[in-house]
């Protein structure tokens, strides 16, 4: 029996036990009320953790993580200053260093603890389902599992098709009426512009896009629209998607599978995009079991996978998480659409990243990487910069080498240069 709670009046200590583990809606599909409910009654109830996979609303800060202890699959949108450290050298979020695709399984077994569900959800339509609206990736795999799930049913979350949440398995339901958390477009650079052409130079017409949101994946779809039926087959779209649909341009119409629907796992924009995707048969949304597998996106021909970094090396080594002591990103689901545009017929898999950093002081084209190795060297496709493409893909070490200096910038380009004649002399 479903036990229905005004917003207003919500106490968590009535449902919540003392070192419960929770696993919370991420990004725009975020709780907004039950988290800031979890955030003013966490330190009462005691001993709380939660993970989130991704956060854009900016209510997780230094401050409120005291409520309870907070974990994630990487420091993506507002989570970045949560890694921020204090005097003692100490941040306030925990890295759990998986992809995307494998967090529904770890809660599945067990390795992400998860006792309670938090999600948000649409009103329910004719038989009594709600639509997870703008998240679908692991948010099965936290109801399956919880011991408790607690439904925020806000009237303002657009009913998508795709993932449903049976009303039977709701076991508090808190009405709300509030703008879900958005996410507006990025402002283009003449750099973001000019690594968007040299991408865009590798979608034909039939292609298959799986990109991110922010500035350049924005700047890559407005070059599109003299494109002709281009598909979509990605773990996030932004507003920039809805102008294709509107020039005719992303039809879906020469896809191997899911012809005509784009299919998806998160939307992640504004309040255009929302209205858009509501009751729209031509996006499903799915859970990463779906949107990142190789066996599903192995039946996809040209398709063209686009992801950022934050630097790669002179051996096509890249790293997309950390920035020396600052942990910026997160592995998301770079490594299985990497290898998946790779292995698609007529495919692609590109890397897109600008050449420099912290007012062109840094490249970002690197003799060394400064953090981890997110996808290897031996997954990698195409990197882009500015300054044009380095087709990496069957080449020596050697020769990735003078192709990934090419597209440095032209003031690290020397210093590069000696860093890979060592390389360069003994092969490898």
């Amino acid at each position: 029996m479903t036990k229905t709670v005004d917003a207003s009046s919500l106490d968590l200590r009535e449902f919540l036990k003392p070192g419960d583990r929770m696993v919370l809606g991420q990004a725009c599909g975020e709780p907004s009320t039950l988290i800031e409910a979890l955030i003013a009654q966490g330190r009462d109830i005691g001993g709380l953790s939660a993970f989130i996979a991704t956060s854009f609303s900016g209510v997780f800060t230094p401050e409120t993580a005291d409520s309870f202890a907070l974990s994630s699959m990487g420091a993506i949108g507002a989570l970045r200053s949560m890694t921020k450290l204090d005097s003692r050298g100490a941040g306030k979020l925990g890295i759990v260093p998986c992809h995307v695709g494998q967090v529904g399984p770890l809660i599945e077994q067990g390795l992400i603890g998860c006792d309670v569900a938090m999600v948000q959800v649409s009103p329910a339509d004719a038989d009594g389902n709600h639509s997870f609206g703008l998240i679908s990736d692991h948010v099965q795999a936290m109801v399956a599992k919880a011991r408790l799930v607690i439904a925020e049913v806000n009237e303002q979350v657009p009913y998508t098709f795709g993932e449903l949440l049976p009303g039977s398995k709701v076991d508090v339901a808190v009405h709300t009426s509030r703008p879900p958390v958005e996410v507006p477009p990025a402002k283009i650079s003449e750099t973001d512009e000019a690594i968007a052409r040299h991408c865009a130079a590798y979608i034909e017409d039939g292609s298959v896009i799986q990109t991110g949101v922010g500035a350049v994946p924005d700047a890559i779809l407005r070059l599109l629209g003299d494109r002709k039926d281009l598909g979509l087959h990605s773990g996030m779209l932004g507003d920039g998607m809805v102008d294709l649909y509107e020039a005719g341009v992303l039809t879906n119409a020469r896809k191997e599978i899911d012809r005509g629907v784009s299919i998806n796992g998160a939307l992640i924009g504004t309040k255009r995009l929302y209205d858009f995707a509501h009751r729209n048969q031509a996006i499903r949304m799915c859970a990463t079991s779906y949107t990142h597998d190789a066996a599903v996106m192995g039946r996809l021909s040209r398709l063209v996978t686009i992801n950022s970094a934050m630097e790669v090396d002179l051996t096509g080594q890249v790293n997309a998480e950390q920035s020396g002591a600052a942990y910026m990103g997160g592995t998301g689901g770079q490594v299985d659409f990497v290898r998946a545009g790779v292995r698609s017929p007529g495919g692609h898999s590109i890397i897109a990243l600008a050449s420099t950093a912290k007012g062109g002081t840094i490249s970002k084209i690197a003799a060394s990487l400064s953090g981890p190795v997110t996808t290897a060297r031996t997954e990698v496709d195409i990197i882009v910069t500015e300054f044009g493409a380095a087709e990496l893909r069957g080449q020596s070490l050697a020769e990735r080498t003078r192709r990934l200096v090419a597209v440095a910038h032209p003031d690290f380009r020397e210093e590069l240069d000696r860093a890979a004649h060592v390389i360069r002399t003994r092969g490898f």
